[in-house]
């Protein structure tokens, strides 16, 4: 099989990853080495599909000795296989590197042999890049659970972050639909590389040659809808990966029917693209709002609202907090409201120290008024008045009917129900699993793009 066979096998079987992000790593060119590094994001790369994404991305294996029930690189599964060389994966990047398609590597693998022998061709590929080639760029590399704590230690000292993923929400799921992999060998490295990370910091801190580990820290992936979890559920396990893992993300991945098996989803089954997009803005709520995942859902209430977004639907739920007078209120009360983000808020902030504000100013300062007036005074003036189911429909997301701008996808050419249409009803076009599966991916990347004021 010749190179570019073996990319489009594996860079297709590299999709159903989502937990590819911007660097996080400020590193600028060095004389003498090939490559460099910025924080805000990394651009130029193309999958075969002609789709624009950030990093080259692509397993090194898809040959996998597990049979993960969900996967579609599973063991049983009748699919290509390829399995590139160390050289080889490092003469791909430095080629596209150099033909300006890309600015760093995204780079996972199946299990091939086991996780010690998938690690050590990771790790070499990984070291003919950064030793003989000298490339300063961005690297991201999946941890194998299960992996010798040596090879972990080895790839946090040439990768810039590092990701182990969940894949499943809960032990039981695990055990259910992935008995080759446990939960203990999936935390472990996550602990080790968090540990590392935080030693790896203060010694920079005192020695600034001394060599980084994962300097960009770890991610992690959650599947969502293969399981019967509750959104509660996964949010109180993202909540505590946060605090003690020191996660930089964690990637919720809508659960895509590729497979036909009793215990998932039926192939027909709409991918849950709304329910992950919730679960993302829950995340932003927990790392930059200063909400508990207590404060946003209950055991009487474990799932979020389809159709309004967790801010607004924690609002609807507590009129005791409102209204909130802009001219006085604390940032972290300010942060409560709808339509006003953290910006915004340090914008007030600022500007409240001149003058006393209005619905203009508050405006020309960024605040989705739209939201907002509904829960605000400015000197003791309502912007708006409503019963809360008058306000619940003008809060309503148009994203969950299917409607609003956003970027161009196959769900576009897919003929749309009325508002008020079961949204899993509308949110791909049946026509088949290979369809269905491309159109859910397109349609994932377009509500993850939507920058959204919350």
């Amino acid at each position: 099989m010749d190179l570019a066979d073996k990319l489009a096998i594996l860079a297709d079987s590299a999709k159903y990853d989502v937990a590819c992000t911007s660097s996080g790593v400020d590193r600028p060119g060095r004389h003498g080495a090939l490559g460099s590094c910025a924080a805000p994001g990394i651009c130029h790369a193309f999958t075969p599909d002609g789709r624009c994404v950030s990093l080259l991305k692509v397993l090194y294996s898809n040959a996998c000795c597990y049979d993960c029930r969900y996967c579609v690189n599973r063991r049983s599964s009748d699919r290509p296989r390829a399995t590139f060389t160390p050289r080889e994966l490092a003469e791909l990047t430095i080629g596209f590197y150099r033909r300006n398609y890309i600015e760093g590597l995204f780079l996972s693998s199946a299990v091939t042999g086991s996780p010690d022998a998938t690690m050590e061709r990771m790790i070499e590929a990984l070291r003919i890049l950064r030793q003989e080639y000298r490339f300063n760029g961005y690297i991201h590399a999946k941890t194998i659970p299960g992996a010798d704590p040596r090879l972990v230690e080895r790839i946090g000292l040439l990768a810039d972050r590092l990701s182990v993923n969940i894949e499943l929400p809960s032990g039981a799921s695990l055990a259910a639909l992935a008995p080759d992999k446990t939960k203990q060998a999936i935390l472990r490295p996550m602990g080790q590389i968090a540990v590392q990370s935080a030693e790896s910091r203060r010694e920079l801190a005192v020695y600034r040659h001394a060599p980084a580990f994962a300097p960009a820290g770890q991610s992690t992936q959650m599947i969502i809808g293969a399981t019967p979890e509750h959104d509660l559920h996964i949010l109180r396990l993202t909540e505590g990966l946060y605090k003690k893992y020191a996660l930089k993300r964690v990637f919720f991945s809508a659960y895509l029917p590729v497979v036909a098996d009793e215990a998932l989803p039926a192939p027909s089954t709409p991918p849950p693209l709304l329910r992950e997009h919730r679960l993302y803005q829950a995340d932003w709520l927990l790392r930059y709002y200063q909400f508990s995942a207590a404060e946003l859902l209950s055991e009487d209430e474990p799932d979020f609202d389809p159709y309004l977004d967790p801010k607004c639907t924690w609002a609807l739920r507590h009129p005791a907090f409102f209204p909130v007078e802009v001219n006085t209120a604390p940032k972290a009360v300010l942060l409560r409201v709808p339509g006003i983000g953290p910006k915004s808020a340090l914008r007030i902030l600022q500007a409240r120290r001149q003058q006393t504000l209005g619905m203009a100013e508050l405006k020309r300062l960024g605040v989705v008024l739209k939201r907002a007036q509904y829960f605000i005074t400015c000197g003791g003036k309502a912007g708006a008045h409503g019963t809360r189911q008058e306000i619940a429909g003008a809060l309503l997301d148009p994203k969950a009917f299917g409607v609003g701008v956003q970027q161009l996808s196959l769900d576009d050419f897919v003929a749309k129900p009325l508002p008020g249409a079961a949204p899993a009803v509308h949110t791909l076009a049946a026509a088949g699993v290979e369809a269905h599966t491309a159109a859910a991916l397109v349609q994932r990347e377009a509500l993850q793009c939507v920058t959204r004021r919350m």
